[in-house]
């Protein structure tokens, strides 16, 4: 059946420089129930706070996290890659997180489809045993950039499909990233994060302006909505949010503008 409105969540890249307290403070009272935190350098998982300390600041606050952000270059396969996936995925696992967000090289130093396609397949073998261990999804989230290794969730499908991963295995729907990317494909029983972002120009690709709303985002989420995704639409809005005065107005507001977009597209 389909999902009436849509699940916002908040991603801590709309509001790094607050503590981790006061982010979940701030989706809960935006009315949100699940967030999802990242390593941002800034507060790099959440500047060494305690996996248990941010799981009990969860319970807390009353919401849910849903990913920690992210396994970087995850297809590029190596021992090193592998001690850190394990350690993302063991402070996801004690931090409450249901999923680990998976996200590809994006030098432009990779070579022949073919063999992406080979070392994607190697990354997911090696990475279900890890995830299944821990009980988490690997969210994959392809991105639109020309210099990424993995621009389309259609390549990303068809490696799950080939290591039989459908069961660990989620992709991200980006609204901004399947913009840039020019990509048409929806997985709606494949996805398991969808993140609201946006995009005016998408031929501007080296830094894109991202807006909250966004130019596409509605008839994305309509589309996914339609095709019976039910899970979260977590907002993940970048540096335009961060000199903001009120913040928590901005979020509330962008949420109004999409579910009254929705509600009105509907009434036509």
């Amino acid at each position: 059946m389909r999902q009436a409105t849509p699940r916002i969540a908040l991603d801590r890249v709309a509001a790094p420089r607050v503590d981790v307290r006061e982010f979940f403070a701030l989706a809960r009272d935006q009315g949100m129930t699940e967030v999802d935190i990242r390593d941002l350098g800034i507060n790099a998982i959440e500047r060494g706070v305690p996996a248990a300390n941010v799981r009990s600041a969860a319970a807390e606050a009353g919401v849910r996290i849903i990913s920690v952000n992210a396994l970087q270059r995850f297809n590029e396969w190596t021992p090193a890659r592998e001690a850190e996936a394990s350690n993302l995925a063991d402070y996801a696992a004690a931090c409450g997180a249901k999923a680990l967000v998976l996200v590809p090289v994006n030098d432009g130093s990779w070579p022949a489809y073919g063999e992406r396609q080979g070392n994607l397949r190697v990354a997911l073998k090696a990475l279900k045993p890890i995830l299944q261990s821990r009980g988490l999804i690997g969210l994959i989230e392809p991105l639109g950039f020309h210099t990424c290794s993995l621009r389309s969730k259609k390549a990303a499908a068809k490696a799950v499909a080939a290591v039989d991963g459908q069961s660990v295995f989620r992709l991200v729907h980006d609204t901004f990233h399947h913009t840039l990317a020019g990509e048409a494909f929806f997985s709606c029983e494949l996805t398991g994060l969808v993140h609201i972002s946006g995009v005016n120009d998408p031929t501007f690709w080296i830094y894109p302006d991202r807006v909250l709303g966004g130019s596409d985002n509605g008839s994305q989420i309509r589309a996914l909505l339609d095709g019976g995704y039910a899970g979260p639409f977590s907002f993940e809005l970048v540096e335009e949010t961060h000199t903001l005065d009120d913040l928590a107005r901005a979020f509330a507001a962008s949420v109004d503008l999409i579910e009254h977009g929705l509600l009105t597209r509907e009434s036509v």
